[in-house]
């Protein structure tokens, strides 16, 4: 599979949503939490969304909000990748017209030596290869 032509076409865009959540290995992540950033790249086609002007036709953004803010904000994970992970398969199982989901989790508060927006991780998931395991 092309994976350079799958994610080509439109997409629907989340942008910087701002979270508190309790996620990390270290007990004082777990007690006092932080602060976590989420951008969210859905590809599906939008094309008798942007014809027809219906929302029927189309996803509700809001709809993709909540499921982040569901995982971000619900029960803890150790790692970025365990929450990126669920956010996608949460998207993508509610929503089979997705056909590919990019999730990006940052933690713009972490203890390194030196000036950063976040460190984070970014993940990529296909509906019928990710999805059917």
């Amino acid at each position: 599979m092309d994976y350079g032509e799958v994610i080509k076409g439109d997409k629907l865009v989340l942008r910087g949503l701002k979270f508190h959540g309790f996620h990390g290995v270290k007990p004082e992540e777990k007690k006092l939490g932080q602060k976590f950033l989420v951008d969210v790249d859905a590809w599906m086609d939008l094309q008798t969304a942007g014809k027809s002007d219906k929302l029927s036709d189309t996803i509700s953004y809001t709809e993709i909000y909540r499921i982040v803010k569901d995982v971000v904000e619900g029960p803890p994970h150790n790692l970025l990748e365990s929450v990126a992970q669920l956010i996608a398969s949460t998207t993508l199982t509610k929503y089979p017209q997705i056909s590919t989901v990019r999730v990006t989790v940052g933690k713009p508060h972490v203890a390194v030596h030196g000036p950063l927006d976040y460190l984070g991780v970014e993940i990529l998931r296909f509906q019928n290869i990710d999805n059917q395991k």
